[in-house]
């Protein structure tokens, strides 16, 4: 049976191996035995000599670098990464696992993008190892780590909300009993085995609960798990020095992550055609289309909060960050463009007080809560400044249609040449902005 510690890394028998690990400088030592695993490993394919892990350090990056493949290269190869669902890697794994948390606790919010890629990867992770283990030790395997992350000896379905909203599971896919999910044969006949007289309980547990909804939840419940105990990491290292071969591994991540995203992730402006595409980029108030520019030199007080909040901190936000949002079928967050908020803070949101200080009168004067309100359009709920762990609260709004701005804003709706066949600001800055940028004057 495959070990528990390479479903679970934060089980007892995963702690215990981090106990007896050892320094933590010879991470970075070259490893005969974790080379010789990947590859052997079946299956495996390297098709550069760089892609095999020569030490923990090296397997600690190749396993963000396989996050990051399977999330946005559309010709990923799972064969070489196959090495992460070899059994015979759990130590070294739960190492790896322990080592990474640290480092992207202390060196990342909670709420960030590379966070986020983390501990979702973890629970991709922990299904593609399920899907390797043999059928009766599979079932097994989830029976015993699912005893260890029950939280009060039950799991309750509003643990799993989450992963209901992906649509991953459905609430009717669950057998719920006074709140709490039933998923093991011993809770299942202990509830409902004097139930059926025509037919086996076991048979009937078999057909109401099956082992793809296990291995769902068995994977959300690990997630929070990592978070959790990143979370703790977190409170931790503001008392504890941490080792420097972990603050090492956390600085290297800062540059590694967006660098490997940057591959496939890029911010463009329309879909290319006569117009080209334009890249994000600051902001140039020249390619702004008539309506934005009078909202930033000033509205009176007819239309002062649908024209700051609603049109002019969704246009800039986008215009800067994500011009190609509808060119795009992508969920985005500002973090994801912007991962320590400073060109929101320092760019984008000072633009749009100075915007509502030009208001007559200006804006915040008499009414203070519109601040709450544009941070709430950019995604970071209803609090007074933006912040990583408040990010997916509210949404991140889209820019107004030319057609609402024609109804809701009309004072502001005075359309030029460059409004011409165009049914959105943020497209107008965009075809605007391409156009200058091509006849600017090139640097020698």
């Amino acid at each position: 049976m495959a070990e528990v510690s390479f479903i679970n890394p934060l089980s007892d028998e995963g702690r215990l191996i981090i106990r007896e690990y050892g320094d933590l400088s010879q991470i970075f030592d070259e490893d005969e035995s974790l080379m010789d695993i990947c590859i052997r490993t079946t299956n495996q394919k390297f098709s550069d000599d760089s892609l095999i892990p020569k030490s923990l350090y090296d397997l600690c990056m190749k396993r963000i670098l396989w996050a990051i493949e399977k999330k946005n290269n559309t010709n990923f190869t799972q064969a070489e990464f196959e090495y992460l669902t070899n059994q015979d890697l759990y130590a070294q794994d739960v190492v790896t696992f322990h080592i990474l948390c640290q480092a992207i606790a202390i060196q990342f919010n909670l709420g960030s993008r590379e966070t986020r890629l983390f501990i979702e990867s973890q629970g991709a992770l922990i299904l593609e190892r399920l899907a390797k283990i043999p059928p009766m030790s599979r079932a097994e395997i989830i029976d015993e780590v699912l005893d260890e992350v029950k939280v009060d000896g039950a799991i309750g379905w509003k643990s799993l909300s989450e992963v209901i909203a992906t649509k991953k599971l459905k609430l009717t896919d669950l057998l719920i009993d006074d709140g709490d999910i039933v998923l093991q044969q011993d809770d299942f006949l202990y509830r409902f085995g004097d139930k059926f007289t025509d037919r086996s309980p076991e048979r009937m547990y078999n057909i109401l609960i099956g082992d793809s909804v296990k291995e769902q939840i068995l994977s959300r419940l690990m997630m929070q798990k990592t978070e959790e105990y990143l979370a703790r990491i977190k409170e931790m290292s503001a008392r504890v020095e941490m080792h420097p071969a972990i603050v090492k591994i956390g600085e290297d991540l800062k540059d590694f992550i967006p660098a490997e995203i940057s591959k496939y992730n890029q911010y463009y402006a329309g879909s290319g055609g006569i117009y080209g595409s334009v890249q994000a980029g600051k902001l140039n108030p020249e390619a702004f289309p008539p309506c934005i520019k009078a909202t930033v030199e000033g509205v009176s007080s007819g239309g002062r909060n649908d024209a700051i909040v609603l049109l002019l901190t969704s246009f800039a936000s986008y215009a800067r960050l994500y011009p190609r949002i509808f060119a795009s079928d992508e969920t985005v967050k500002v973090s994801d463009m912007d991962p320590d908020l400073s060109i929101t803070e320092n760019e984008i949101l000072p633009l749009i007080f100075d915007a509502a200080d030009n208001c007559s009168p200006p804006l915040f004067d008499d009414q203070p809560q519109e601040k709450i309100n544009i941070i709430s359009k950019l995604g970071f709920g209803m609090h007074e400044r933006v912040d990583i762990n408040h990010e997916g609260e509210t949404k991140w709004y889209t820019p107004m249609s030319c057609e609402k701005i024609k109804i809701h804003l009309p004072n502001l709706c005075h359309p030029d040449k460059s409004c011409k066949g165009i049914n959105n600001p943020l497209s107008c800055y965009g075809r605007k902005k391409f156009q200058l940028d091509k006849e600017a004057p090139k640097e020698e």
